[in-house]
């Protein structure tokens, strides 16, 4: 995976960055956006989209993606506010809240799936965007990560669920112990 985009955005005087989010089809727990500004002049070996690559993959990526960024920034929204405002809403003002926290402001965001109209900053989504922009694969990896983590520190307070192995995704187990011992304070109702 090139830097293609993120390049010529650079060539045209912009700062630009990639965002991402975890966690949208997931019957627990929050959705996680990040977004990533990186430096251009180094190198990370190995990125890809998060879902091709093993949990232990993404783990070793996240000092080497930190260490080449010149700004990230992680935001969430919980099952809660989910439930409220419905998924797709929730995932927007995630990223919102990411791009918020960035100490350097982009001029470009590239989002993976989908532009946001209403952000102040001029952004494009793209189709697949972490599989074609070295940004938004870097986003989606510490975006990942970090929920997984989040959903692996859950399974202590609910074993029955087996979040350190499914991470609140429409499992079979997940479906099965949900009819059993019915929906956590973690659970995403308007899913179920």
């Amino acid at each position: 995976m090139r830097h293609y985009l993120e390049r010529k955005a650079k060539k045209e005087g912009l700062i630009v960055a990639g965002c991402d989010e975890v966690g949208r089809g997931c019957l627990a727990g929050p959705v996680v956006a990040c977004c990533v500004i990186l430096d251009l002049k180094k190198r990370i070996k190995g990125v890809k989209d998060s879902k091709e690559l093993k949990p232990k993959e993404r783990e070793k990526l996240v000092p080497k993606i930190k260490s080449c960024c010149l700004d990230y920034s992680l935001a969430l929204v919980g099952n809660k506010k989910i439930d409220e405002i419905n998924i797709k809403e929730a995932t927007i003002l995630a990223m919102k809240k990411a791009i918020s926290r960035l100490k350097i402001k982009p001029n470009l965001i590239l989002i993976d799936g989908f532009n946001i109209p209403d952000l102040e900053i001029k952004n494009i989504g793209i189709i697949k965007g972490d599989k074609k922009v070295f940004s938004i694969a870097c986003a989606s990896i510490l975006a990942k990560v970090c929920r997984d983590k989040i959903m692996t520190k859950f399974h202590q307070y609910f074993p029955n669920y087996l979040f350190y192995k499914n991470k609140g995704y429409p499992t079979t187990a997940h479906r099965k112990a949900i009819k059993k011992y019915g929906p956590t304070v973690l659970h995403r109702l308007s899913f179920l």
